[in-house]
């Protein structure tokens, strides 16, 4: 197996000067007496959508509320939309940026029309119009009061009001989590409408890799507050594959084609490079889930204490 450790891979093109990028990360660090997030370098490209993936722990709301200046970042630097964040985040700056958390954040005894008075009021750049167009094609009952909503509608009300004052950056942490598969489908339609306007990005952490698989356009993986990949999601998933073959022939291949493998009853199962396989070998398609369990859990003294490259 490839066991060589090299600096962790991001593929999103930088371009000429950071008006380019929605969100660029560079040497995040934030320590906890029991957690470190180590080093975090990344960029989402302007009109891209970024998938962000771990385990629970792994550092993903740590680093989401690094980026938004809700915890104090040790060192590295955070630039939005072109802006450096050193200082925080200027007025102006957050009304470009939508966010929603795992949970609503809005007071549970209010209805719609008290959000939509407030947040009037918060936002020189609200929409009315925008907002209420929203709530009804996510059939949201004006009347009642958001204690009274189910999660999915909690969930509807939190991105109605993140698209709802001209955000060009979406930050959602674990949005489409616990929802029944008809509602995140219903929203990631309603994201990828955001995303064809080239201004617009999304950075987007979840555990679901079948919605990211669908609407991504780069992955990133953090494991114990380190980086194990940053990649365009359409040439990761076109290099890598699941090779199944017996173990005498497995001895023939290339172990720098190997990043990951695990023996059963039927012989070796193994994450692959397709163009390091002889044609003779038959590799299947590798999900993003079949390669971050491959990428974690084959080598545990290397990748999940280091950064692998591919």
């Amino acid at each position: 197996m490839n066991t060589t450790i090299h600096p962790v891979e991001n593929t999103a093109a930088t371009g000429t000067g950071s008006a380019r990028n929605a969100l660029e990360i560079k040497g995040l660090v934030k320590n906890y007496p029991t957690f470190c997030l180590d080093h975090i370098d990344l960029t989402l490209p302007m009109g891209c959508v970024m998938g962000f993936i771990g385990e629970n722990g792994a550092g993903k709301s740590t680093t989401i509320l690094s980026i938004l200046g809700a915890v104090n970042r040790d060192s590295g630097t955070v630039r939005i939309l072109g802006q450096d964040t050193a200082q925080g985040i200027p007025l102006p700056l957050k009304e470009q940026i939508g966010v929603v958390l795992d949970e609503c954040c809005l007071p549970e005894t209010l209805n719609l029309k008290d959000i939509n008075s407030i947040m009037q009021a918060a936002y020189r750049t609200w929409n009315c119009k925008t907002f209420f167009r929203y709530v009804h094609r996510f059939f949201l009952d004006e009347t009642k009061r958001i204690k009274d909503y189910s999660r999915g509608m909690k969930m509807k009300l939190s991105i109605a009001c993140a698209l709802s004052h001209d955000s060009r950056l979406l930050i959602l942490d674990e949005a489409t989590s616990g929802l029944d598969p008809v509602t995140r489908d219903e929203l990631l339609d309603l994201f990828y409408e955001f995303i064809q306007d080239e201004q617009h990005s999304i950075f987007m952490s979840s555990h679901i890799t079948s919605d990211l698989e669908k609407i991504c356009d780069y992955v990133t993986y953090i494991h114990k507050g380190k980086l194990l990949l940053c990649q365009e999601k359409d040439r990761l998933l076109g290099r890598m594959g699941i090779l199944k073959c017996s173990e005498a022939l497995f001895r023939d291949i290339d172990p720098a084609a190997v990043h990951g493998k695990r023996t059963t009853a039927f012989g070796v199962e193994a994450l692959v490079e397709r163009q390091k396989i002889p044609a003779s070998f038959t590799v299947e398609h590798a999900s993003l889930d079949d390669i971050l369990i491959y990428l974690v859990k084959e080598d545990p003294l290397h990748a999940k204490n280091h950064i692998t490259h591919f």
